[in-house]
């Protein structure tokens, strides 16, 4: 081979040489555009061959492996192939945005726009949206939604509406008659100004209101809705104003409607006297009353409602639109200012009607602080004053005018003669309710004192279903507080009685000297508890004072003729035959409205269960249907018997008719409700468990909690009745026996139904009381973290305190003089039987108000074994002590001494009591 050909052949060698890889010759461009084509049709032979997710892994690594413009070139061809011409636009643009885009919509394309999509579902659904479509029309809700609730105006909306009558265009043609007949020129030139000049008015003054609206709202409310905070504290001036804004509207539909009927042409009737047809009630309240006399139309509904009514913010809420609601305060008002804000309100007109919400009983009103009405101080002159100027505020009894007290005062001798007196002060019909107080303020919802009407004296002011909600609220803030107190009477008490010997010694120490004080401790002793007795406040002085005067009149009585004394003893006892009836009467309406509280539980939530389970859609399993109604519905056919028994017995009732029989007979089949109160920790139990695990069933109790036909109440809420129940019995059974004679048949049995069911209430409190200190262990338990099991019989909790742990630094020196360092915060759990000691981080996180507290387990001492010693106030360390348990000890402070002392008297007090 020459060495030409060798040096041929080198080069040859030398083209197939590669840059990046061995397949691709590096300097021959046709050979290596083939082998590209071919490595290409290889790859792509497999790729088709490939599985979905092996062929998405391969594309995953090719794009891992380009670079940005490599990338830029397949999203420049995916845009060039692929033209987006529709693009969601709530998936797009900030939430905010589409919020606004959707607030133009109307109530019906919100919820066509609902049916889209998902997101457009829950955008569409969002509060800051239907809030303000309610409020235009003064529908508020009678709650405040949770954080985690959603659609709750929309849903409020709905129900709204759905309650609505409607006409079609033909039937309000039938009943308002039709204007499309001609016109002259002029007088259609003067009625489109006067359009133009009303709707002009109506536009400035909504304006006004929407700056009123913009001054009041905080700087740092949210664009997309009203934040709960701001609707917590607007919510009353918000009302206010959009009441005032619904009362301007009607008068001005009023006035719009008035001015086109008087040019139709007038109809003759049968006396030969002209009418027009006149707007029905139903549809059109508050804008035709009577025809005849136009000022009457003009007098609006006027209620005064006190500031210590609990809750009254929710009664407010529930005043109907047009009604004249003026709040003022109990406390720091004259009879002169609350006159003052009456007349104000009115602005010099006469009211139809006017109502009176405070607080008091079937013999007094308690109208402002100081002033109870009762019969003994009416007369003075400025009660007397008051009433007579506050009758003159109201229509006459001719006109239809009256005056209704939302107190008793119809339940009591003394408070209807209370009510005859102002009637006659003033002349105007004053009326009250009759019922006996079942609840904290059931008796507004009862039967009212006069003539029937067309609608009872709450559904003129208030919207009844709202009311309803509230009185139920108020049952549960009664019973809140009957706790409350018990559990801090002793508290308060031993407070007392601190404050007055610390007093007592200061005044004794600045006058005495240290020998002398020692020597009276008696004489100190005795100035404390009189110091105590002075404390008790002006409650028990005035009924000492009304005792000495009832006693002095007992004594002036005493000299009354025998013959008057037998007048009152006959009038005593025709009025305690029809009081005992009307006692019957309010025992029959009371049960009535628990069975159809009851009935609701069977129709809404039962019956809807069951026909899904018989469908095979089922939500609930049998079983769980089984645990959380059954024993609702034993409790329904026992309560249904009884009101039949109560029904029968009050179609031929007379006086010496019979009820005690009938509660004898009801008693003895009280083992129903115990199987409900001792199942009631299952049954909320089951249902919480349902409520998370099973997503039909939790879209089933939104639906159906808390609307109209449950009265605003959750499927819970609705269990709470039973137990409520047993109280109004225990009332209405004092209340009938009180009004039944010692001779009459019925008093033994009503005697022995009080007792029976005493102790059956006794047995549910106790119950009560159980299943809280059960639960209250178990919270416990759940917030410490790594503590034991603390659920035992016998165990409740006494008190928690909050403690500083510190630690010396030298303990050889006296006491005066050591210093102390903090450790770490603790919290003492001391229950009747140990004490549980844990230590508490507490945690900020940035840009949020509240922080977060965690516990850890450290010991637990059993009181028995616990030494406590006090540790001397010094200039180092104050309202220190020492608990010391058999393995560990610990050196704690409180913040204040009140708090130090009360937490040692309470720890001694329960060892000694657990040695005994």
């Amino acid at each position: 081979m020459s060495v030409g050909d060798s040096s041929r052949k080198t080069l040859a060698m030398e083209s197939f040489h590669t840059r990046f890889s061995a397949w691709t010759p590096f300097s021959n461009k046709p050979l290596n555009r083939q082998l590209f084509q071919e490595r290409v049709a290889l790859i792509s032979h497999w790729f088709d061959l490939w599985t979905n997710k092996q062929r998405q892994e391969f594309l995953f690594t090719i794009f891992l492996r380009c670079t940005k413009s490599q990338l830029r070139v397949v999203q420049d061809w995916f845009t060039e192939r692929m033209h987006v011409a529709r693009v969601d636009f709530s998936t797009v643009l900030p939430r905010f945005i589409s919020l606004y885009i959707f607030s133009f919509l109307n109530p019906k394309d919100l919820c066509a726009a609902a049916q889209v999509s998902w997101p457009w579902k829950f955008l569409t659904e969002q509060d800051c949206l239907w809030m303000p479509k309610c409020i235009r029309f003064g529908w508020f809700l009678p709650y405040t939604p949770t954080e985690n609730e959603y659609g709750a105006w929309k849903h409020h909306y709905i129900a709204c509406v759905s309650n609505l009558d409607w006409l079609t265009p033909r039937e309000a043609a039938a009943a308002y008659g039709t204007l499309n007949e001609p016109k002259a020129e002029d007088e259609e030139l003067r009625e489109r100004q006067r359009e133009k000049c009303l709707r002009k008015m109506i536009w400035e003054k909504i304006a006004l209101r929407k700056k009123e609206l913009f001054k009041v709202r905080p700087p740092w409310g949210s664009s997309t809705g009203c934040s709960r905070e701001f609707q917590s504290k607007c919510q009353w001036q918000l009302s206010q104003m959009v009441r005032d804004q619904a009362g301007l509207h009607e008068a001005l539909q009023k006035q719009l409607i008035l001015a086109p009927m008087e040019t139709l042409p007038k109809q003759s009737n049968v006396s030969g006297s002209h009418s027009y047809p006149l707007l029905s009630k139903k549809n059109w309240p508050g804008i035709y009353r009577n025809d005849d006399s136009s000022s009457y139309a003009f007098q609006p509904h006027f209620i005064l409602l006190s500031s210590r009514i609990p809750a009254y913010e929710m009664v407010v809420e529930s005043v109907k639109v047009g009604v004249l609601c003026v709040v003022y305060e109990h406390s720091g008002t004259t009879l002169e200012s609350l006159l003052c804000l009456a007349e104000r309100a009115l602005r010099g007109q006469k009211a139809r009607s006017m109502g009176i919400f405070s607080d008091g009983d079937s013999r007094e009103i308690n109208l402002l602080q100081g002033y109870k009405i009762g019969i003994k101080n009416l007369l003075r002159p400025e009660v007397r004053d008051f009433w007579e100027k506050l009758g003159s505020l109201v229509a006459t009894e001719e006109e239809g005018g009256h005056v209704d007290i939302f107190v008793p005062l119809g339940a009591s001798e003394a408070g209807v003669q209370v009510l005859s007196q102002l009637s006659q002060l003033t002349g105007t019909f004053f009326t009250a309710p009759t019922g006996i107080a079942t609840g904290s303020y059931q008796h507004i919802l009862s039967d009212w004192l006069g003539p029937p009407r067309d609608g009872s004296p709450p559904s003129i002011y208030f919207n009844e279903c709202k009311l309803q909600t509230w009185s139920s609220l108020t049952d549960f803030l009664e019973d809140t507080l009957k706790s409350v107190r018990k559990e801090l009477s002793p508290l308060f008490k031993d407070l007392r009685k601190s404050i007055g010997s610390r007093m007592i010694g200061q005044f004794m120490f600045d006058a005495m000297s240290t020998a002398t004080v020692l020597s009276h401790r008696d004489t100190a002793q005795a100035l404390v508890d009189g110091l105590m007795e002075l404390s008790k406040g002006d409650t028990e002085r005035t009924i000492i004072e009304d005792n000495s005067q009832d006693t002095k009149s007992n004594l002036s009585k005493s000299n009354l003729d025998f013959e008057m004394l037998l007048k009152l003893e006959r009038k005593l006892r025709r009025d305690s035959a029809e009081k005992r009836s009307r006692v019957v009467r309010e025992l029959l309406q009371s049960e009535r409205k628990y069975v159809q509280v009851l009935e609701i539980v069977r129709d809404v939530y039962v019956r809807p269960l069951r026909a899904a389970l018989a469908s095979n859609r089922a939500i609930l399993s049998a079983a769980n249907i089984q645990v959380i109604f059954s024993d609702t519905l034993q409790i329904l056919s026992l309560n249904r018997q009884f009101l039949d028994n109560l029904r029968d017995r009050l179609q031929e009732w007379g006086p010496a008719h019979c009820v005690g029989e009938i509660f004898l007979k009801f008693g003895s089949q009280l083992n129903i409700y115990t199987n409900f109160f001792n199942n009631y920790p299952v049954v909320l139990k089951t249902m919480e468990k349902c409520r998370e695990r099973i997503p039909a069933f939790r879209a089933f109790l939104k639906r159906h909690d808390k609307t109209v036909v449950t009265k605003m109440l959750s499927l819970p809420e609705l269990f709470l009745f039973p137990s409520r129940r047993f109280n109004e019995y225990i009332q209405l059974l004092y209340a009938l026996r009180l009004h039944t004679a010692a001779e009459h048949v019925d008093r033994g049995d009503l005697t022995t139904a009080i007792d029976q069911i005493k102790r059956y209430q006794g047995y549910i409190d106790q119950m009560k009381e159980t299943i809280r200190m059960r639960e209250q262990l178990s919270d416990i338990q759940r917030i410490i973290w790594g503590c034991p099991t603390l659920s035992e019989v016998n165990r409740y909790l006494i008190r928690v305190q909050d403690v500083a742990q510190l630690h010396c630094c030298d303990e050889q020196i006296p006491f005066s003089l050591r210093l102390y360092e903090q450790i770490r915060d603790l919290r003492l759990f001391l229950f009747n039987d140990a004490l549980l000691v844990s230590s508490r981080h507490t945690s900020h996180t940035p840009f949020k108000k509240t922080s977060e507290t965690t516990y850890q387990y450290i010991a637990s001492v059993a009181t028995q074994r616990l030494l406590v010693e006090d540790i001397p106030d010094s200039k180092y360390v104050k309202n220190a002590f020492i608990l010391q348990g058999p393995k560990c000890g610990w050196i704690c402070a409180t913040e204040e001494e009140d708090g130090k002392f009360l937490w040692l008297s309470v720890l001694q007090n329960t060892i000694k009591s657990s040695m005994k």
